[in-house]
């Protein structure tokens, strides 16, 4: 290996080739400034560029092994690249391994001890290189997790079987039947300092959480009932989820919705600081609630995860909603992966399986927590009408968030994993579940078999567009003249303002064609060219103004939909927020109208003047990562050509589970549609291994 100075100047080669990135590059100058500039100090050098450019792509460590065995695979380089890497560097794998371990553990910006007090911007645990930050980051979690699943609340068990089935009122479980999973959640989580519950779309996340709070304020009975919040990781998701949970709540008595509070953001509930990674609220300075749920929990990287598990007090009980089987968080960490590793094999030991029974009469299956030496064992292929009733390791894969050990038992416990969807039961439910099984000739062939348009010109369940361009995804999106569809909808309850300034009438307004836009929405696996979401957003808007649907005039014109692009508190507005621009009574006879942005909050408006907002992106079209925690009646998922192989799986099946009612595929070529459903996603990260070891637990 050359030494350090030659090695950066190939490094900013590859930088100009676009095989790292500029920060990947600063960091290695940076390192370089700390080592010694001969041979030794290059490895690290070298690896110090590698382990930014990783996080980048997710992950919380670079895991050196594999990086020697499968370079192309783990960093995404296409095959110049691979080519470069081979010429550059030509030792044998194990002999490359053993050179940088050696390295490593000899240089002064490496910790190879994993001290937490340490200062090193590097740490080296095993064969895993980890930034400074994820590593405490991961630690803190493991702990916080170990220390939360140990704690077993007290359960009135006699006034909790009696208000459960006040709650429930299905039969009780057949002879030979599976569980009624709802009811275990509640139970578990009854007794849970941490728990978890996960499962597909329509599995009944948020109905088990009502009746897991309806169950928590009956069991009050006169007592100061608990203080219990709602979050998300976005707006849109916290919105969704407190207009979910309060409709549950109405249901089950008329007062228990008048105790839940507004549902926030995790950024908002922890209070952000302008300029700075830190929050208001901390260990020193922790939340004051007694009960959290947070929706959504795959969307939360590390980061959040580890400030979030910090503010909260030890007695709080937290219960994490979230499908496993979706995207990952933007940043770095795969938390809820980690944590819902092998959650379909139910490790319920023989005590929660007889406290679950007494409770609520289910009897759960009795299945071994799992090992190490099970961490590649098969799960049972579901049965075809129990949709989402399998895990992300159908067949013989492993869970791909994760490397290293099975989950802890302890752990597995208290997660409960929903398997029946009661609303995916159609077409989009059949697709959603090839993809998630990755049988990718099912997938096609389900999507094949639906026409493109039903008997009343209504959108059929699913369409396929293959061979497709962008215009295909810019028709969809203007829908028709006679038909309608698309935006379209949106724009002609845009044109039906009601006459005068009555405020109830605009508001009432104002809801119909918010409600309207989120009939359709197109989502995008890439963010830049034509097929990513700045291409698709100019083209949709062009072809709406030549049409005469818009009247465009500068950058905020009425009928805009934006994104929030970055947090700012003092306007109340977060990162993934979603409004339209309409057109309202400024109240001063000088400007009888002005523009402001609105957002729908559950059931209610909330806006700002969109004079205010600076960090904003047009949303004709967005990312699939951006809409997760949101559904849409139709969603359109734009597939480009993907020679670098980014897409997967996992954005495939939450493009699909967007969609309520009708779900339409335009690809390059059925190839796309097919390799992203054999490619799983796979977050290095040494969480699950962390979890293992403060367990205690084989």
């Amino acid at each position: 290996m050359s030494d350090a100075t030659v090695l950066l100047q190939t490094l900013q080669q590859w930088r100009e080739q676009g095989w790292i990135g500029p920060l990947d590059l600063a960091f290695a100058r940076f390192t370089h400034a700390l080592v010694p500039s001969g041979d030794e100090g290059a490895p690290v050098v070298l690896l110090a560029a590698l382990v930014s450019h990783l996080e980048a792509r997710g992950h919380t460590c670079l895991p050196l092994d594999e990086l020697v065995t499968s370079p192309a695979e783990l960093l995404g380089w296409p095959s110049e690249a691979v080519q470069a890497w081979t010429l550059w560097n030509a030792q044998a794998p194990q002999a490359l391994l053993r050179a940088w371990l050696a390295a490593l553990k000899a240089s002064p910006v490496v910790d190879a001890g994993g001290r937490v007090a340490g200062h090193e911007p590097l740490v080296l645990h095993g064969q895993r290189l980890y930034l400074r930050r994820y590593w405490r980051q991961e630690r803190a979690v493991a702990a916080q997790v170990m220390a939360r699943v140990s704690r077993q609340l007290p359960v009135d068990e006699t006034a909790a079987r009696t208000i459960l089935r006040t709650l429930f009122d299905e039969a009780g479980q057949q002879p030979g039947a599976a569980p009624d999973w709802q009811q275990v959640a509640c139970a578990v989580a009854l007794r849970a300092g941490l728990s978890i519950i996960t499962g597909g779309p329509g599995t009944g996340k948020t109905y088990t959480v009502a009746r897991l709070l309806a169950l928590l304020l009956r069991l009050a009975d006169g007592a100061a009932p608990p203080r219990i919040t709602l979050a998300a990781p976005t707006g849109k998701a916290a919105a969704r989820l407190r207009q979910s949970i309060e409709q549950a709540l109405l249901t089950l008595g008329p007062d228990l919705a008048h105790h839940i509070g507004p549902a926030r953001t995790l950024h908002a509930l922890l209070g952000v600081q302008p300029g700075t990674r830190r929050f208001r609220h901390d260990a020193a300075h922790p939340l004051e609630l007694d009960v959290l749920v947070v929706d959504e929990a795959s969307m939360v990287h590390l980061e959040m995860m580890s400030a979030l598990l910090e503010a909260l007090p030890p007695d709080t009980r937290l219960i994490l909603l979230g499908d496993k089987d979706q995207l990952a968080s933007v940043e770095a960490g795969a938390v809820l992966g980690d944590l819902c590793r092998h959650a379909d094999q139910a490790g319920h030991d023989q005590d929660t399986a007889g406290y679950v029974e007494r409770l609520t009469g289910q009897r759960l299956p009795a299945v071994a927590p799992p090992t190490r030496a099970m961490a590649a064992s098969t799960a049972p292929r579901p049965a075809q009408g129990d949709l989402f009733d399998h895990s992300i390791n159908a067949g013989t894969e492993e869970h791909p968030a994760v490397d290293g050990a099975a989950a802890p038992p302890a752990l597995l416990r208290q997660t409960v994993m929903l398997r029946r969807s009661r609303r995916f039961g159609g077409p989009i439910g059949q697709l959603a579940m090839a993809v998630n099984a990755g049988d990718a000739d099912r997938a096609l062939a389900v999507l094949q078999g639906v026409a493109t348009m039903s008997s009343d010109h209504s959108p059929a369940p699913l369409s396929l567009h293959l061979s497709a361009t962008t215009e295909d995804v810019v028709r969809l999106a203007a829908g028709t003249a006679d038909q309608g569809g698309g935006y379209r909808d949106y724009l002609q309850h845009l044109a039906c303002r009601p006459g005068g300034d009555g405020l109830d009438t605009l508001n009432a307004w104002a809801l119909q064609v918010l409600d309207a836009f989120d009939r359709f929405r197109v989502l995008c696996a890439v963010r830049e060219g034509p097929w990513g979401v700045t291409g698709l957003n100019q083209a949709i808007e062009d072809v709406l103004t030549r049409q005469g649907l818009l009247r465009k005039a500068g950058e905020w014109y009425e009928g805009r939909p934006v994104m929030i692009t970055r947090n700012d508190p003092s306007l109340g507005v977060f990162n993934g927020d979603v409004g339209l621009v309409l057109r309202w009574p400024s109240g001063a006879p000088e400007r009888p109208s002005t523009l402001r942005v609105f957002f729908k909050d559950g059931g209610q408006l909330r806006s700002v003047p969109a004079g205010r907002l600076a960090d904003v992106d047009t949303a004709f079209a967005m990312t699939v990562h951006k809409s997760q925690g949101s559904e849409f009646g139709h969603a359109v998922l734009a597939l480009p050509d993907d020679r670098r192989g980014t897409i997967t799986r996992e954005l495939v099946y939450t493009g699909i589970t967007r969609a309520r009612q009708a779900f339409s595929l335009v690809a390059v070529r059925a190839d796309v549609f097919t390799a992203a459903i054999g490619r799983r996603t796979r977050r290095h990260s040494g969480l699950a291994d962390a979890l293992v070891q403060l367990s205690g637990e084989p």
